[in-house]
């Protein structure tokens, strides 16, 4: 148990580093890209290129026209996906699939 609230203590020193620095973007992106890994096959998720979040648009480069085209398909889905992953709406706003 004292492992997890040491876990947790060192995410939030991090948001707080993140914070200062102006790199929270970047963290938020690493998140995005932590779930789908986590969400796609290996096949799949080896077909995104870059994950990107600035100024409140994700922005995913994909190598695979089909997938390209899945997730152009579904974008709101997983707007409303990754909202819910950082636990708060208003840090994006729009998904660019390139």
């Amino acid at each position: 148990m004292g492992r997890k609230k040491r876990e947790f203590q060192s995410s939030e020193l991090l948001n707080f580093f993140a914070k200062i620095y102006g790199f929270e973007d970047k963290l938020k992106a690493f998140e995005i890209k932590d779930f789908l890994q986590n969400y796609l096959s290996d096949a799949l998720f080896s077909e995104i290129e870059n994950v990107n979040l600035k100024e409140k648009v994700l922005v995913l480069r994909i190598k695979s026209p089909l997938l390209k085209n899945d997730f152009r398909m579904r974008k709101s889905f997983f707007l409303k996906k990754f909202q819910e992953v950082l636990k708060d709406e208003s840090l994006i706003n729009d998904l660019l699939i390139l």
